[in-house]
C-alpha cells in the first residue's frame, strides 16, 4: 500500500497507522534468526564467489588497480546498505526495500523493484548450480555424475534447508561463512608471511617490485580498471540481505546497526587486503580467470592439497549464494503477492512460517536454467550473470531513492528518522545513484558480453510494462480492500 494512500485515508485512521503504515506480507513469520546469523549473514553477503573465483581474472585484466575498484565500489555498497538499515529501523519489514518502494514509491515502484531483484537472484541461481556441480567435478569420484544431476542434487539441499525453517537456513549461513572467512584469514596469514620472509613465489620474489617491475599501478591504463566496476559490483550484491533478514530477528535495533558498521572493514580487510597482498605475491599476468587466485599463490608455493581446500570453499560461496536468493526471494515475492503484484501461490507460508510459494518460484526458474546452460556457449552464460547485475543495480538505485524520499518527509515532519543515518543526505544517495548508472553504462564498452547484456534492457522494460498492465486491476483491488481496513 503506498504512503499517499495513506495520506489520502479519513481523518478518522489513527495517526500512528499513518505514519507507518504496514506490510502485510510481514505477517506470519516467526523471530527466530540470532544476531550471530545476521552478522553472518552480512559477512556472507560480502564475501563470496567474485572474491574468491572472479577475482583472479580481474587481476588479470586491470592489474593491481583492482584493489582500488573493489574500495571506491566497496564505500558505495556501504552508502546503499547504510541507507537500508536506516529505513530498516525505521520499520523492520522481511519485504525490504520492496516495501519502503511500495510506501515511498508507491505500488508501480514496488513492482518493478521486486521483480529486478527477482531477475537477479533468478538468474545468479542459474550459474550458483551450474558452478556447484562444475567445482564438483574437480573431484574424480564425482566426474562420471552427469553435471545436469550434480546441479539438481545441489538445488534440492539448498530448497529443503530453506523449507524447513529460517532458523537452519541461519545455521547454514552461519557456517558457511564462518567456512569462507577462515580460509581468507588463513590464506591472509600465510601471504603475510610469504611477503615478511621474501620466500620465493612461483620463482618470484613478493614484494613491491612485483607492481613497480610490471606496468604499476595501472599496467593497462584506466579502462580495464573501469570496465571491471560492474562485475565488481555484482561481487558485493547479496550485501542488501541484512535488509531482509532484519524482519525475522527480534530485535533489529541492536543487530542491524552493528551488522551494517561492520561492512566497511570487511571490505577494507578481505576485500582491498587480499587483492593488495595477491599483487605483492605474483605479478598480475600470472592470475587467470579459470582459476582461484589464491589456488594459483598456494599451488606455486607447493602447499599440498591447496586446490582441493580452495576448490572446496569455492563450491561453499556458491552454495552460499544460492541459499540466499532462494531465502531472500521467497520473502520479497511474498510482500508483493499480498499486495497483488506476483502470483498468488507465492503468498503462501507452510507450517514452518516458512514463504514456500516464492521460494518454489525461483527453484523453477533455476530448473529451467540447468537445461539452458547445457545447451547455451559460454558466452551466453556469462550474458547471464550480467543480466544479474542489471537486477542488482536496479535494487541499489531503488533502495536510494527510497531513502531521499524518507528523509524528504522527515524533514516535513511526515516520519521520524532514527538515530541510525545516512549522513550528508541527499548529495550521498545522488552521488550514489550518478556512479551506479554510469557503471551501467560503461558496459557499452564491452562489446563481447557487456554491450550484448545492454541490449537485453528495453527487452525487460517491454516485460515489465505488460507486466504491470496484468497485474494492476488486481494491485489496485488489494489496495483498496487494505484502505478500507485501515479506516474502520
Amino acid at each position: 500500500m503506498s504512503k499517499d494512500a495513506v495520506d489520502s485515508a479519513p481523518a478518522a485512521a489513527p495517526t500512528q497507522q499513518a505514519q507507518t503504515p504496514a506490510d502485510a506480507g510481514d505477517a506470519g513469520y516467526s523471530k527466530d534468526l540470532k544476531p550471530r546469523h545476521v552478522n553472518m549473514i552480512a559477512i556472507g553477503g560480502a564475501i563470496g564467489t567474485g572474491l574468491f573465483l572472479g577475482a583472479g581474472g580481474r587481476l588479470h585484466n586491470a592489474g593491481p588497480a583492482l584493489a582500488l575498484a573493489y574500495l571506491v565500489c566497496g564505500v558505495f555498497a556501504f552508502f546503499v546498505v547504510r541507507a537500508l538499515g536506516e529505513l530498516v529501523l525505521y520499520r523492520p519489514s522481511s519485504g525490504s526495500f520492496v516495501s519502503y518502494a511500495r510506501e515511498f514509491l508507491g505500488e508501480k515502484g514496488a513492482y518493478v523493484a521486486g521483480w529486478m531483484y527477482f531477475l537477479n537472484w533468478s538468474t545468479t541461481g542459474i550459474a550458483d548450480i551450474t558452478a556447484i556441480a562444475l567445482y564438483t567435478h574437480y573431484w574424480s569420484m564425482f566426474t562420471s555424475i552427469p553435471q545436469w544431476v550434480l546441479a539438481l542434487v545441489a538445488l534440492a539441499v539448498v530448497l529443503a534447508v530453506n523449507l524447513i525453517s529460517v532458523k537452519i537456513f541461519g545455521e547454514m549461513e552461519f557456517w558457511f561463512a564462518i567456512i569462507k572467512v577462515a580460509t581468507l584469514v588463513g590464506f591472509m596469514l600465510i601471504g603475510i608471511f610469504l611477503l615478511a620472509t621474501q620466500h620465493d613465489v612461483g620463482g618470484h620474489q613478493p614484494g613491491v617490485s612485483l607492481i613497480t617491475d610490471h606496468g604499476g599501478i595501472f599496467p593497462h591504463g584506466m579502462m580495464p580498471v573501469v570496465l571491471v566496476m560492474q562485475g565488481v559490483i555484482f561481487a558485493y550484491a547479496a550485501l542488501e540481505l541484512v535488509g531482509v533478514a532484519a524482519g525475522e530477528t527480534a530485535e533489529p535495533e541492536k543487530v542491524v546497526p552493528r551488522a551494517v558498521n561492520s561492512i566497511m572493514w570487511r571490505v577494507g580487510v578481505f576485500y582491498v587486503g587480499s587483492v593488495v597482498l595477491l599483487a605483492l605475491l605474483l605479478p598480475g599476468s600470472v592470475y587467470s580467470a579459470d582459476q582461484s587466485p589464491f589456488v594459483t599463490v598456494l599451488s606455486k608455493v607447493g602447499i599440498p592439497a591447496a586446490g582441493d581446500v580452495m576448490n572446496l570453499v569455492v563450491l561453499t560461496a556458491a552454495m552460499s549464494s544460492l541459499n540466499s536468493g532462494l531465502y531472500s526471494t521467497g520473502r520479497i515475492l511474498r510482500s508483493m503477492a499480498t499486495a497483488g503484484s506476483a502470483p498468488k501461490f507465492t503468498a503462501r507460508m507452510n507450517r514452518s512460517q516458512v514463504p514456500y510459494g516464492g521460494i518454489l518460484l525461483t527453484c523453477a526458474v533455476c530448473v529451467l536454467g540447468v537445461g539452458l546452460n547445457y545447451l547455451v556457449p559460454s558466452q551466453a552464460f556469462e550474458i547471464v550473470l550480467n543480466v544479474a547485475s542489471l537486477g542488482i543495480i536496479s535494487t541499489w538505485v531503488i533502495i536510494m531513492v527510497c531513502h531521499v524520499i524518507f528523509v524528504r518527509r522527515a524533514r516535513e515532519g511526515l516520519v521520524t528518522r532514527p538515530s541510525f543515518q545516512l549522513k550528508f543526505s541527499p548529495v550521498t544517495e545522488i552521488v550514489t545513484i550518478a556512479f551506479l548508472l554510469v557503471c551501467l553504462g560503461m558496459m557499452w564498452n564491452d562489446p563481447e558480453v557487456g554491450r550484448r547484456t545492454l541490449y537485453v534492457v528495453p527487452l525487460i522494460a517491454v516485460l515489465l510494462v505488460a507486466g504491470w498492465f496484468g497485474v494492476r486491476r488486481r494491485v489496485t483491488a488489494n489496495t483498496g480492500r487494505e484502505l478500507t481496513d485501515l479506516t474502520k
